[in-house]
């Protein structure tokens, strides 16, 4: 399950391509995954994996730097560990060791960590993810994270719908709504920054 690629290539596909509907539907190994032009940007409709209680893995705290979080949980399907912290405050000012969290991580066989806090307003909860088992060490903003987050902080919170900030350096807006049969409507907004043309040659060569 990929946010990013799914939000990437509906925007190419509505905004360059002028595909004829205001909806598209994917098959991916994570089943069928459906992007709508909305007046939020582009929605996309994807599987929630509500998380569930969760001892930390040895050494991850540690390697993000948390001493005491306020509650841990674990995502089955995403392999996402998700750390509660008191503040947002505490959030943006984590620095992990990302060789540490690396090795923490790939021992436990977890994707990654998000750290995350009550909002401020106008945001809900703000988040961040770490990665670096799989190459990234903080994701700028993560679709497949906010399908955690958005059945975590709606049961708590009370509300299906949702305002989020992810607080990397780059930083991203999400809006969230929990939907019918344990799916999460995630809207955003991608941005174009780049064309061009591939030239392929018949060389005759079979």
């Amino acid at each position: 399950l990929c946010g990013h690629a799914t939000l990437a290539t509906a925007a190419v596909l509505f905004r360059e391509l002028h595909v004829p509907s205001d909806t598209l539907t994917f098959e991916t190994l994570s089943g069928t995954l459906a992007a709508r032009q909305t007046e939020l940007g582009i929605t996309l409709d994807f599987p929630a994996d509500d998380p569930a209680p969760y001892t930390p893995p040895e050494g991850v705290l540690e390697a993000l730097g948390i001493e005491t979080p306020e509650e841990v949980v674990y995502a089955a399907k995403t392999r996402k560990l998700l750390i509660r912290l008191a503040s947002a405050g505490e959030i943006r000012a984590l620095k992990p060791d990302f060789t540490r969290l690396k090795a923490a991580t790939e021992a436990a066989h977890v994707q990654g960590p998000i750290v995350t806090a009550p909002g401020t307003p106008p945001y809900d909860f703000v988040s961040r993810f770490f990665a670096p088992a799989v190459g990234i060490d903080e994701d700028p903003v993560t679709g497949s994270a906010h399908t955690v987050l958005g059945p975590y902080w709606a049961r708590r919170s009370g509300k299906t719908t949702l305002y989020a900030y992810q607080a990397s350096a780059r930083g991203g807006e999400v809006h969230v709504a929990l939907l019918p049969k344990n799916r999460v409507a995630l809207s955003g907004d991608a941005v174009v920054v780049f064309s061009g043309k591939l030239r392929v040659e018949d060389t005759g060569v079979v």
